[in-house]
């Protein structure tokens, strides 16, 4: 078990959430599903048997995700990075994540149960930390011009900005 797990609250779309997620990341899956009981029914208002909690893993971390009703949403105060080695990664999680969702700038998208995703290269941080401060602010720059960033234009930006 790990020590910290993060728990996304869902209104009643847990599992379908859940066998979105596990389809969409190969190294993944399902290691539990809890049901409500009669207690756990009479205080959630959901009928007993009714998927409570599905414990899952994706790349190696493990969440929780709750049907916990409509009383929170999703923000973009809590996203997942996900950091793509190839733009054909890129690619793959920026349609996967974002069908049925709505695409962001700067590589953000919500999916279509309103979480928030960051699809970015995987050196994207170590270049936005770069010590040249106007080497980091053309990073920023040519990422501010996309949505779905796209690798060769970022190099490409990067490189004449440099020259």
């Amino acid at each position: 078990m790990q020590k910290i797990t993060p728990c996304l609250w869902f209104d009643g779309q847990a599992e379908e959430a859940v066998n979105y997620y596990t389809s969409i990341f190969r190294n993944s899956k399902i290691l539990k599903i809890a049901r409500f009981g009669e207690a756990g029914s009479d205080a959630s208002g959901q009928p007993p048997g009714t998927v409570m909690t599905v414990l899952f893993r994706l790349e190696g971390q493990e969440y929780l995700a709750l049907n916990g009703g409509p009383t929170f949403k999703f923000s973009e105060a809590v996203s997942f990075i996900v950091n793509c080695r190839t733009q054909k990664e890129i690619d793959y999680y920026w349609e996967k994540l974002s069908e049925g969702g709505e695409e962001g700038q700067c590589g953000w998208l919500k999916d279509r149960y309103g979480l928030s995703w960051q699809i970015v290269p995987a050196r994207l941080g170590e270049m936005m930390q770069d010590r040249d401060p106007e080497r980091a602010n053309r990073v920023m720059q040519a990422m501010l011009a996309m949505k779905k960033i796209d690798i060769t234009i970022f190099k490409a930006g990067l490189q004449q900005a440099l020259s």
